[in-house]
């Protein structure tokens, strides 16, 4: 029986992948096999002795201790792509938001009532206030080419924009599943030079940290619109309002409202909603709970993102897995403790500073070989499935 402990509300639909007579799942378990979570803080927890993964109901994992967990053996999952679609959409919605002061137009028509009758001519008079350009042949520039990234750069083609989009980092399946329309930018200098309209859509790392400030500030055309959906710490906030002071950024959109923001003019801070839909919940769970069970169950990594992507068919009933530093000599010293046993099959992976290895034994593991394993130095968690 494996103990699943919950630390917000996931959707029923993926708790319920979770067969009864194999897991237990409640908000509170005093040492949890796997954590499911979506926001909710981990920095402070302490890290149960059997906990062997978590999920992550989302993309970011800024909530979660990574490095502790790694050097604990613990497998981190996410579910890159999950709400990929939700984002999208309230990014384009965004982008019209941006252009046509349809937020400031509403504002203002509900500061009408009490008027009465004199309500139709004083929104004739008024709506040229409200006036905005059409997003139909303006260049979009894409920073990020992810799941999401590229779901926005085809939508906005679709709509008639222009498109540019920028990542050193494209995956091979990113790159598939872009628009042959979407133009490459040559560099990130250029893409701020030519958009109309900019959207982020990259990690918050110690790298992209105040990714757009003065100095990109200063590359951008006058009136620029840019919008945030990735998060609020890609953005000096400084310099976002000195931005917006001198006109270089007409609009500024981001899904993660603060104290500075809310006091800005012509910025549009949403509340969070980007995944905010029942939909993308559903997805995010289902995805979670697949990936902590096929782990939990058979030792499969998929989507983790501190140990490699490790996958193997089972070739026997018995299957050993050990997670480890990724330093010389681990697989032989592996294999040498299990040399008297038939080993079957085996994979080896690695990640940064960590590595993975699954091997299917054509017989039980003696208790003494598992210690022997555990006693290898660099060697973090050992698992007989």
């Amino acid at each position: 029986m494996y103990n699943i402990r919950t630390l917000n509300k996931i959707s029923e639909t993926g708790v319920s992948l979770l067969d009864k007579n194999t897991y237990s799942v409640a908000d509170e378990v005093n040492n949890p096999d796997g954590i499911l979570v979506r926001s909710a803080s981990m920095h402070d927890m302490e890290l149960a002795k059997d906990l062997k993964a978590i999920g992550r109901a989302g993309a970011g994992v800024n909530n979660i201790p990574i490095q502790k967990c790694s050097e604990n053996g613990i497998v981190v999952f996410n579910t890159p792509g999950a709400n990929a679609n939700a984002v999208k959409e309230l990014t384009i919605a965004a982008l019209l938001l941006s252009s046509r002061k349809i937020v400031d137009g509403i504002q203002w028509a509900k500061s009408l009532i009490g008027k009465g009758k004199d309500i139709p001519k004083i929104v004739e008079k008024g709506k040229s206030d409200f006036a905005g350009p059409e997003i139909e042949g303006k260049r979009l520039g894409v920073i990020g080419l992810g799941a999401i990234g590229v779901m926005v750069a085809n939508a906005a083609k679709s709509l008639g924009m222009e498109v540019e989009g920028f990542d050193p980092y494209i995956s091979v399946d990113a790159a598939w599943g872009l628009s042959r329309s979407v133009k490459k930018a040559s560099d990130f200098k250029s893409l701020l030079e030519n958009a109309d309209y900019i959207t982020l859509h990259v990690p918050l790392t110690d790298e992209t940290k105040g990714l757009l400030n003065a100095d990109k500030f200063a590359l951008m055309k006058k009136g620029a619109r840019l919008l945030n959906f990735s998060r609020g710490e890609l953005v000096n906030n400084k310099d976002l309002k000195e931005a917006i002071e001198s006109g270089t950024v007409s609009t500024y959109i981001a899904d993660f409202p603060d104290e500075d923001l809310l006091q800005m003019e012509n910025v549009i801070a949403i509340p969070h909603l980007g995944a905010s839909t029942p939909e993308s919940e559903e997805n995010c769970a289902v995805m979670a709970v697949s990936q902590l069970k096929e782990f939990l169950e058979n030792g499969n990594i998929t989507n983790s993102v501190n140990f490699p992507t490790c996958e193997m068919v089972r070739a026997t009933d018995y299957r050993i897995t050990v997670a480890h530093k990724n330093v010389p000599n681990m697989v032989a010293q592996i294999s040498t403790v299990l040399s008297k046993i038939n080993i079957a099959n085996m994979l080896n992976k690695s990640k940064g500073n960590f590595a993975y290895t699954m091997l299917d034994v054509e017989s039980d593991v003696p208790e003494e070989m598992i210690a022997q394993l555990e006693q290898i130095e660099g060697v973090l968690r050992v698992r007989v499935i």
